[in-house]
């Protein structure tokens, strides 16, 4: 019997594509350059992380290690030991949570109709939300307003008056006009509505921008302090932020009338130094950990699987 030849397409055939690029002196210095600005951005949020444990002589004279030798907790100790921290945790939380969720179903549903062309007064509602970017009506008659409404020592206090954010309903606006006509008029047909279009059809496939201005929004709330000082005269309702600027104010207050070496030694080796990036590293960490969550969402394509051709 004859052997069966095989077929030419069965050779295996080496791929151009294995072979190793070369990287030119161009992508070297650009790439090096890079680093050095990834460094140089790091390294204060590293610098103030490492002094927020150093040890008060360690501070004292300046010293920056980029490897810690010792630690010490006493700036944290003193944070966390304060009797309202718990509460005004919980406030900030509370805050940021429901905040959060009024900034974006305010600023969603406002930017969808606005986005739309058709019904009358438009421009004169447009003209009159821009106003409000560059004009306000003055902290005493915000502050009567805010009395009248029954707001004060109201947590909603740091949440209705801050309902929308001007600049990010624009970017809404724009982001929506953006989008193919073609989706809307395609659900219409089906039967659906347009509270139906945004929520089933137009939000899911804006997830990068809705992520966007999520994350921009509870930044905004979770760095929520002037409100709480302006109108909170209970100290029980004030947000963490108010509360970590109280206890720094007051610990400068004490070294402006005593030295520094007095109180660090008073103070068990607290340093001022110490307290003021612990407060740093308080405030900003919780924050920061959402940014992983979100970070998937910047990544993905706009329109990926919303038309078929």
């Amino acid at each position: 019997m004859e052997a069966v030849q095989q077929p030419k397409s069965d050779k295996v055939v080496q791929r151009p594509s294995a072979k190793r690029k070369k990287i030119s002196v161009p992508d070297l210095i650009i790439h090096a350059v890079l680093m050095l600005l990834t460094i140089c951005t790091i390294f204060p949020f590293y610098n103030v992380f490492l002094m927020s444990f150093s040890t008060s002589v360690a501070v004292s004279k300046q010293v920056v290690y980029l490897i810690p030798t010792a630690f010490d907790f006493s700036a944290y100790s003193y944070i966390f030991n304060e009797p309202r921290f718990l509460k005004a945790f919980l406030v900030t939380l509370f805050v940021t949570v429901v905040g959060t969720l009024v900034n974006l179903f305010v600023t969603l549903t406002g930017a969808y109709v606005l986005s739309k062309g058709g019904f009358p007064g438009k421009k004169i509602v447009m003209s009159g939300i821009i106003f409000t970017m560059f004009f306000n009506g003055g902290l005493i008659p915000f502050y009567l307003t805010m009395k009248n409404l029954h707001l004060i020592n109201n947590l909603f206090v740091m949440i209705l008056p801050v309902a929308i954010n001007t600049f990010y309903l624009i970017i809404c606006i724009s982001f929506f006009r953006t989008l193919p006509v073609g989706l809307e008029e395609s659900a219409k047909i089906d039967g659906a509505n347009d509270i139906q279009i945004l929520y089933k059809i137009v939000l899911p496939i804006s997830m990068p921008m809705v992520a966007t201005i999520t994350l921009f929004y509870a930044v905004d709330r979770w760095n929520e302090w002037w409100h709480g000082v302006l109108f909170m005269t209970n100290v029980n309702l004030l947000p963490l932020q108010a509360l970590l600027r109280e206890l720094l104010t007051n610990y400068q207050q004490v070294l402006s009338s005593i030295s520094t070496s007095i109180v660090v030694q008073s103070s068990s080796g607290l340093h001022p130094e110490m307290l003021k990036m612990a407060v740093l590293v308080v405030s900003v960490l919780p924050i920061v950990c959402l940014y992983p969550f979100m970070q998937k969402h910047f990544a993905k394509g706009v329109m990926i699987g919303s038309i078929k051709g």
